[in-house]
């Protein structure tokens, strides 16, 4: 038997090669891993730049690199702003599954309510016929 999906998978399975792939490079970017990898990555390049005896591709005040810095933010922006407005859309998404949840859920609390209520009034004409039953078994025997 084959189990429903939940919002999240269903939200999954309709994402593109590129959602995935923003999502991916959002994900990378903002973790700790890919600052200390950039990090290491520009104190390599500045050590280098600084010490190299013969050879300086990038002097001081490394002005490739910030070219390089600026050709990353230049695509890490509207990448990251991609996923943040896929993470909106997953929690819309989220809100109307719970909303839909909540609306089944108080459905089915009217339901047992009314059910309850009735079990409730039935219970309550029994007591009612059996005090009555009794009053009349006392008055014929007196």
């Amino acid at each position: 038997m084959k189990s429903k999906k939940n919002w999240h998978e269903e939200h999954a399975d309709n994402l593109s090669f590129g959602s995935r792939l923003a999502d991916s490079v959002a994900t990378g970017m903002g973790s700790w891993r890919f600052i200390i990898i950039q990090s290491v990555f520009v104190l390599i390049w500045m050590g280098l730049n600084i010490v190299a005896y013969c050879y300086h591709w990038d002097p001081y005040p490394f002005i490739l690199l910030n070219l390089l810095f600026s050709t990353q933010a230049a695509y890490a922006a509207p990448i990251i702003m991609m996923a943040q407005n896929r993470q909106n859309e997953r929690d819309r998404m989220h809100a109307e599954a719970d909303y839909q949840t909540n609306i089944e859920a108080k459905l089915e609390i009217e339901a047992l309510t009314v059910k309850l209520n009735k079990l409730e009034t039935e219970k309550l004409d029994k007591i009612i016929e059996m005090l009555h039953n009794m009053k009349s078994d006392n008055q014929t025997n007196n």
